[in-house]
């Protein structure tokens, strides 16, 4: 019931606890009282908006890996990137890379300067940049239902 409540509210964390009550065949204050454990237990962590990034000016994304030098820490240089508001995504991975980033910005050249800004950031090795030319799809809103047809339900 948890996973109905969770995937009626990604498609629109605004809708009323009724609505969302009709959906998944509880009462308004059975669908309350079960958001707000989510909450408490973190399983839920925000309500958020979600802002088409091209209207606000943002017409350039690209992934960016960034190899750790090994001079420190990758957990120390996580903070340096999560200060840069360029970087959207940053993830921790297995591979040839320390971390992948997703960096949003108005142009080319303004990338340019973000990756001059990672690359001087102590501890950072290389980076290699891929651009995005198209978006076919993203801020997809987190559907459950297929983890109940994965145990056979």
């Amino acid at each position: 019931m948890d996973a109905r409540i969770i995937s009626a509210l990604g498609t629109d964390g605004r809708r009323s606890y009724a609505d969302v009550g009709a959906e998944v065949g509880l009462s308004t204050a059975a669908v309350h009282e079960r958001v707000k454990k989510l909450l408490d237990k973190g399983v839920i962590r925000r309500f958020s908006i979600s802002v088409d990034p091209e209207r606000v000016g943002l017409n350039f994304t690209a992934f960016v890996a960034i190899r750790n030098d090994g001079g420190i820490h990758c957990r120390d240089v996580a903070p340096r990137l999560r200060a840069m508001p360029q970087v959207e995504e940053l993830h921790s991975v297995a591979g040839e890379y320390d971390f992948l980033a997703k960096v949003r910005t108005t142009h080319a050249r303004a990338l340019e300067d973000v990756i001059y800004e990672i690359k001087a950031i102590a501890g950072v090795a290389r980076t290699t940049s891929t651009v995005v030319l198209n978006t076919e799809f993203e801020d997809r809103p987190l559907d459950l239902g297929w983890l109940n047809s994965d145990k056979g339900d």
